[in-house]
């Protein structure tokens, strides 16, 4: 019942599994850490399509790159102020693991990152449903990223700048997130998330108590509420 427990909620979200010739050849694009669809362009890959254009604004989403950590550390620091971000050591080992899971979101024009989505493949039954985020993912390192076995992609980490916000980058990169399931054939995508407004509730009920509100539409909780209008 303590703030802390209440930090990060395990939702589930389930996704069609491609199937026939296709996922064959995704898989084998899985299993060596890739994104078969990608779409190399000045050096950056891009995710898919992913591509979101507001007036002449254009934000792409492409996977994150050693030049991006500072900038990434950075939206943790506006974002969650009073807890440690990523280090670069995490970051260093998210690329060298699962490259295609780990995205970002950028403005074309200034080349500013607005965001990103942190992710690892996992093997289902070697964790406990309720089993805490730091197991899921390895102390954060993302080690246990299992494209052999795994057919779940764990959601470790979404974050989008605090200037930036509703302005449609977090959807975009859940979308992005999304169609990378798809494409590599995994049953299901399951996902952490951080009560940020439980704080100004947890004198009044517990954080279970907390997150069924939230899921009645009762109270509004920045980060679980846009979630759960994803689907």
């Amino acid at each position: 019942g303590s703030v802390a427990g209440a930090r990060r909620h395990i939702l589930e979200r389930c996704h069609v599994r491609s199937r026939g010739e296709e996922e064959n050849r995704l898989l084998g694009g899985r299993r060596a850490g890739l994104d078969p669809d990608a779409v190399t362009q000045g050096g950056s890959r891009t995710a898919g399509a992913e591509v979101l254009s507001a007036g002449e604004r254009r934000v792409v989403v492409r996977e994150l790159e050693e030049a991006d950590f500072e900038a990434m550390i950075a939206v943790c620091r506006r974002v969650y102020p009073t807890s440690k971000p990523w280090l670069t050591e995490q970051l260093a080992s998210h690329v060298r693991t699962f490259p295609a899971g780990q995205l970002v979101a950028e403005e074309q024009a200034s080349g500013e990152l607005l965001g990103f989505a942190s992710s690892l493949i996992v093997r289902w039954d070697d964790y406990a449903f309720d089993a805490e985020w730091r197991e899921w993912t390895a102390g954060g390192y993302f080690t246990n990223h299992d494209p052999e076995m795994g057919r779940t992609l764990y959601g470790a980490e979404v974050m989008v700048d605090p200037a930036r916000q509703r302005q449609g980058v977090g959807r975009l990169l859940y979308r992005a997130r999304a169609d990378l399931a798809r494409r590599l054939g995994l049953r299901r995508i399951r996902a952490a998330a951080r009560l940020r407004g439980y704080g100004a509730q947890a004198a009044e009920c517990s954080p279970q108590a907390y997150v069924d509100r939230v899921v009645r539409g009762e109270l509004r909780d920045p980060t679980l509420s846009f979630q759960l209008s994803e689907g």
